[in-house]
């Protein structure tokens, strides 16, 4: 669930990139963290299916952050993916949001 596909079809050059370790990424060298998340590109949308806590530092101030702001609950996934933001409509609306707001 990126909404890669769905962005590139509209036209929006995007790329995912997978983050599972903030720490081993914060010890690679500045080269590889500049190719990987590089500086120039401000629009950044961050999913995390936890806490939002904490990935501003990677989509800064401006970015969006995807995530709980409350404790879980119980229900069906699907019910629980759709009520928490974790769809592929909501990936996609904050990415273009996100385009929207650094192009103006």
């Amino acid at each position: 669930m990126t909404g890669h596909p769905s962005l590139k079809q509209q036209g929006v050059e995007a790329r995912v990139v997978s983050m599972p370790s903030w720490e081993l990424f914060e010890q690679q060298d500045e080269a590889y963290r500049e190719s990987v998340l590089p500086s120039d590109i401000k629009a950044r949308v961050s999913v995390e299916k936890a806490s939002r806590f904490g990935w501003e530092r990677y989509v800064g101030l401006e970015g969006d952050r995807i995530g709980m702001r409350t404790f879980g609950a119980s229900a069906p996934l699907k019910e629980l993916q759709k009520k928490f933001g974790f769809t592929v409509d909501a990936v996609v609306s904050a990415a273009r949001e996100q385009v929207n707001r650094v192009t103006r």
